[in-house]
Order: C-alpha cells, then structure tokens, then sequence
C-alpha cells in the first residue's frame, strides 16, 4: 500500500507532504509512475523514514494512481514499518 498525509508543510511557495509505502519496492514503483526522480528519494543516511516528499498537486495525482490517504496516526505507523526494511 502507498500512503500520503496531508499537504500542510509551506517551504518554497508550495504545500508539501510524504510519499510511503509498505515496502521499497513499491515506494519506488509508484514514485516513477508519479514521474519523481529517484534523486529525490529522502531514506537512510539522509532520512530515518525512506519516503518522497511531494507537492500538494502531485499529492492528487498520486491519490488518482490509488494512494491511500492517511491520518497522521497512519502515516506515524507506516514510518516506523518502513524504519524496519
């Protein structure tokens, strides 16, 4: 499953948030269907939580491929799984 969280972080003119998923497999498939550089991965040694961070409007499109949306809970949890790969 690949997850986003809400779009509320404001850096460069633009609402940010995190691309996850339960594997990185996956993380990554769904990152290159979006159209994201692998350069932009943020994981270990550059991030505890391997993720993407990603706009507001690419956060649409990526609910359109079939990302859930997720609570903050939800996001907390599935980052502390994806800590563990």
């Amino acid at each position: 499953m690949v997850y986003v969280d809400e779009a509320i972080w404001l850096w460069q003119g633009r609402r940010w948030c995190h691309l996850l998923a339960d594997t990185p497999e996956e993380l990554h498939f769904f990152a290159s269907r979006l159209g994201l550089h692998r350069s932009s991965y943020q994981g270990p040694p550059k991030s505890s939580t391997p993720h993407y961070d990603i706009t507001g409007f690419e956060r649409s499109r990526a609910i359109a491929l079939g990302a859930r949306h997720a609570t903050r809970a939800e996001i907390a949890m599935a980052a502390r799984a994806a800590r563990l790969w």
